[in-house]
């Protein structure tokens, strides 16, 4: 006799590197298992989600996952680890950060995540254990700095314009980011307003993505020249008095001064450097001019570069000269982070937090694990790890740096991880990892206004623990004294939510979210910018955004006053001829999702794509083994002929495991790690190289 399962649909949050932050439904099958997931009803997720985490089951019960702690018994990298129990494996990382901080002191041990969850909790907790014992600091430079420091570079805030506006837009702008692939709902909202208003959607980005592919306006510019298509379009709205002068004299710093200096910024100038037509930047300068309710969707791609500070603020200034902030649908949006105000204090013993402590600069963990001097700020070697929520192996910059420093025998690595990734394959001791719908958790969305909640669901497979679960257990080994220690992740939840404002945990689980959107005056800066004057900055304080480090963060002093084209970019040369995008796919996030056999199955195989014209030129045939290379190492891969992109441009998809390429290096080989400035960063979308057609293999010729 069969028996129906029992399937019960549960509230829960998508924890992933996604600013979507999607509401999710989730089938529990029997209280055991997972089933289908759907789009929650939050109205910014509107019952969509993107196909990777509707097929989340496939990963969550993969037969891959780690399950047990393991030793390493041979030499780094070699995959050789034995399994050990849970207590054996805690003493182990315990004695070894004791005695790194007794050899070398407390900032020998260097605690190291980032955000394979966006979940507050479980995310953030590992701060606790690092301030408490001193460790140090780590300076968040991988993923945000470039977009929101030429953010609120102009706002003097990071928030905007409520993004479910852009339902409510005659013309939705989509600038650097694909939004297809990687924040489906901006989709969403982009296309009901075509459908419900007859509104056109313009895409500004350096490839025929699947995003620009939907849009009825689209700019294939060059990768870093953002700037510059930003001022001559300022131009010619100056030029043709679609300059909203009322709104300029009360809400800007210096709008005559900004009309002076774009004198010379006009769209032929900006033509020479996007490689776009001087017709299409003037007409899409004339579309922006003659519809008021322009929203400018602001993404993190464009800003992967050297100059992407000044390429952001460059675009966020079009609507303030606009005046489009003053209208429903109008204005621009890139992350509302400065709208929640949580109180972390209590799940990152931010009140144990020592200011003297340094902060060694995430992006630069290649250096800073082979000791260059100067990343390490005079301090000790780094001689001890634990990572968490990120595999730096495979997704930092400076990959041969960055797999060298792990390999030094003198430095203990404990990776915290929910399958054997690249990183875990260079650890002492690997600890298995519970997954989002394993344990409780808090969720704030960057790309629209809701704290969201993300409960436990079912149990982990035995041998899993959560990262609250490992931190709590090292600080009990290594004496570490704190509240928050103590509490469990519900207890943080509830005390954060408490002591800021936002009710208590009981009062979200009743919908699973909560509307934090300010009301339209603040969200449109009707009354004021976010600076102490009010006003929008054109002229930004770039030093004020400097020396968050004692080591410095780009050239910032060199940063040009006004909106402007900043040519500081990696640029071409004759060994290097072409610039190299990693843009994101569709079916991976970072490395996350590589393991699934449906996200390979749909992505291939690593391709880089070359425009034919530039393929021909150098003897490259569709399907052809290549090699990219330049200072920084090279990296095997196919070629995919497209004439989606500008010539000299090329572009490489996903973030693969390493051991999807012929010689075993990632496509972040060839990134480099120099901060950018103003604030530091990782210039990913950003970086010369050369190609070389290899001989085929066997398997190339079928």
């Amino acid at each position: 006799m069969n028996v129906s399962p029992n399937i019960v649909s549960h509230h829960s949050t998508c924890p992933h590197d996604c600013p979507s932050c999607c509401a999710l439904e989730v089938e529990v099958v029997d209280g055991t298992s997972i089933g289908r997931v759907r789009g929650g009803k939050m109205d910014y997720t509107a019952g969509v989600i993107c196909a990777k985490v509707a097929r989340y089951a496939e990963r969550i019960h993969h037969a891959d996952r780690l399950t047990k702690p393991l030793r390493r018994t041979g030499p780094k990298g070699t995959g050789q680890f034995a399994e050990i129990g849970w207590d054996e494996a805690l003493d182990r990382v315990a004695a070894a950060f004791q005695e790194a901080a007794a050899k070398h002191g407390s900032e020998a041990v260097w605690p190291y995540f980032y955000a394979g969850t966006m979940g507050l909790i479980q995310r953030d907790g590992i701060n606790r254990l690092r301030h408490v014992m001193r460790y140090s600091g780590q300076y968040d430079t991988i993923c945000t700095n470039m977009a929101w420091n030429g953010f609120i570079a102009g706002t003097g805030k990071l928030a905007g314009a409520d993004p479910r506006e852009m339902a409510q837009s005659d013309l939705v702008i989509i600038w650097g980011t694909n939004a297809v692939s990687t924040q489906v709902n901006v989709m969403t909202h982009a296309v009901r307003a075509r459908k419900e208003r007859g509104a056109r959607i313009a895409v500004i980005d350096v490839y025929d993505n699947d995003t620009m592919k939907q849009a009825d306006i689209a700019l294939c510019l060059r990768p870093g020249t953002d700037g510059a298509l930003a001022c001559a379009i300022m131009h010619v709205l100056f030029r043709d008095g679609h300059a909203d002068w009322a709104y300029l004299e009360r809400y800007t710093d210096d709008p005559k001064g900004l009309e002076a200096h774009l004198q010379d910024k006009t769209p032929h100038w900006a033509s020479a450097i996007t490689g776009l037509p001087v017709d299409t930047i003037e007409d899409f300068a004339t579309a922006i001019g003659t519809t008021e309710r322009s929203f400018f969707r602001l993404g993190y791609g464009f800003t992967r570069s050297r100059n992407g500070s000044v390429a952001m603020h460059a675009a966020l200034s079009i609507p303030a000269v606009t005046g489009a902030w003053r209208r429903e649908g109008g204005g621009a949006f890139h992350n509302n982070g400065g709208i929640y105000n949580l109180n972390a204090t209590m799940n990152q013993a931010l009140d144990a937090r020592d200011p003297q402590i340094r902060l060694l600069d995430q992006s630069r963990i290649g250096a800073i694990l082979e000791g260059e001097a100067a990343d390490l700020q005079g301090g000790p070697p780094v001689a001890a790890m634990l990572v968490q929520n990120t595999n730096p192996v495979s997704v930092a910059p400076e990959q041969e740096r960055v797999k060298r420093g792990f390999a030094r025998d003198d430095l203990f690595v404990c990776v915290h991880e929910q399958f054997m990734t690249e990183t875990a394959h260079m650890a002492d001791i690997v600890l298995p990892a519970t997954m989002f719908m394993e344990h409780d958790d808090i969720y704030r969305g960057g790309g629209h206004q809701n704290i969201m909640l993300g409960p436990k669901l079912i149990d982990p497979p035995a041998g899993c623990r959560s990262n609250h679960e490992v931190i709590c257990a090292l600080a009990e080994r290594l004496g570490a004294g704190h509240p928050g220690f103590s509490m469990s992740p519900r207890d943080h939840i509830d005390w954060m939510l408490q002591n800021s404002g936002w009710g208590t945990l009981a009062d979200l689980e009743e919908t699973g979210w909560l509307d934090c959107q300010p009301d339209f005056d603040a969200a449109h800066y009707i009354d004021g910018f976010g600076w102490p004057d009010g006003k929008f900055r054109f002229k930004p304080d770039w030093a004020a955004f400097s020396g968050v480090t004692s080591t410095p963060m780009g050239p910032w002093r060199q940063m040009p006053t006004f909106p402007d084209h900043w040519d500081v970019t990696e640029n071409v040369d004759d060994t290097h001829p072409y610039r190299l995008v990693t843009a994101p796919a569709r079916s991976f996030l970072n490395s996350t999702f590589n393991e699934t056999g449906g996200s390979l199955k749909r992505e291939g195989r690593p391709e880089v794509m070359i425009h034919p014209n530039d393929a021909a030129r150098d003897g490259i045939a569709d399907g052809d083994r290549v090699e990219l290379f330049n200072r920084r190492g090279t990296v095997r891969l196919h070629a995919r002929h497209y004439d989606g992109i500008q010539r000299g441009v090329v572009i490489a998809e996903g973030l693969w495991p390493n051991d999807a390429f012929e010689n075993g290096k990632g496509i972040n080989t060839l990134v480099g790690a120099e901060p950018v400035a103003p604030a530091g960063g990782a210039a990913f979308h950003d970086s010369h190289v050369g190609i070389r057609r290899l001989e085929p293999q066997s398997s190339d010729r079928g």
